[in-house]
């Protein structure tokens, strides 16, 4: 949109130039406007004001209304939205059979009213998924990784052992001990075989390159459970992504004690709900928005097809 002073200013040297012998087309040229809109500034006799902010425009069918653009204001306060961003909170409402608007139209209401900020301590962060295996269906590819907790007092931690299906992002094993030893490593995973019931069907482990994982016993052991060794890059830090991911989600909880646990009972007790809700409750935005749980047993792909008739039915 040009401003009225600088469509006067344009006129004159248009004028100017065409007097003084210049071809109308040609000075308009220089300008970058055509002889049409010339015209049209100086069809009146004087320089017309742009009259399209003046224009009364059609209200759209599809814009939401005072009313749903409240709804959806109650709608995040409530308990169970308040700490979910609008890419679950839709589809925790579609599974409900309810459809109030998009998310990116969640979004645009969140930030007219100033409700739309990072919350947290945590910050983005970009990371390269392994490229190796690849999972089509659960207990096919694991990831493990083991994470330092905070103990009482600085200079204790405690080790949670942790491992995931990458394509369920289920966690399927994990324990918390107060040191890092390949027995450890080799009971939690004696367990989770046991627990998916997959003795003998084959399976990738992926993990870094820490003294746990490439112990001598610890890869006897794999090797009797027929599980086929992956190892991350040396000296690249981001060759095992979703054990990371999960870590991260895991220390930035708004209930994580970053502070410190008192106790390795207290830790345990603390893991134990954590699994709970990022296996059975939260819905993971790497698998469509379901959860962990849902995708590894397989109900997910009723709850898509449902989701995808309540989206149809609402456009």
């Amino acid at each position: 949109m040009i401003r009225s002073s600088d469509r006067v200013l344009a006129v004159e040297l248009i004028q100017e130039a065409n007097k003084n012998g210049a071809r109308l087309a040609l000075a308009c040229q220089e300008l970058h406007i055509s002889v049409r809109t010339y015209e049209r500034w100086v069809s009146e006799g004087g320089v017309k004001e742009d009259q399209r902010p003046l224009a009364v425009r059609p209200i759209p069918k599809n814009k939401l209304t005072q009313e749903e653009k409240q709804e959806m204001l109650e709608v995040v306060k409530k308990e169970e939205f308040a700490n979910l961003p609008p890419t679950q909170i839709v589809p925790k409402l579609a599974d409900q059979k309810i459809y109030i608007a998009s998310e990116s139209s969640f979004y645009r209401v969140l930030r007219e009213n100033q409700m739309q900020h990072h919350r947290g301590r945590s910050k983005r962060a970009e990371r390269k998924l392994p490229e190796s295996h690849l999972a089509t269906a659960p207990n096919q590819v694991w990831t493990w990784d083991i994470t330092w907790l905070k103990g009482p007092v600085k200079g204790i931690f405690y080790r949670l052992y942790l491992i995931i299906d990458i394509f369920s992002r289920k966690i399927v094993g994990w324990e918390i001990w107060e040191t890092e030893e390949a027995r450890y490593a080799e009971e939690l995973m004696k367990r989770a075989v046991i627990s998916e019931n997959i003795q003998g069907k084959p399976l990738v482990l992926h993990a870094d390159n820490g003294s746990p994982m490439k112990a001598a016993t610890f890869q006897v052991l794999l090797e009797k459970l027929g599980i086929q060794s992956s190892y991350s890059r040396p000296r690249v830090s981001n060759d095992n992504p979703y054990s990371e991911a999960i870590f991260r989600t895991l220390k930035y909880r708004p209930e994580y004690p970053y502070k410190g646990f008192q106790t390795l009972i207290a830790a345990r007790e603390w893991g134990m709900k954590f699994v709970n809700w990022y296996n059975c409750v939260h819905v993971h935005s790497g698998i469509n928005f379901v959860t962990p749980e849902q995708c590894h047993n397989g109900a997910h792909i009723e709850i898509l097809e449902k989701r995808k008739e309540v989206y149809e039915q609402a456009r």
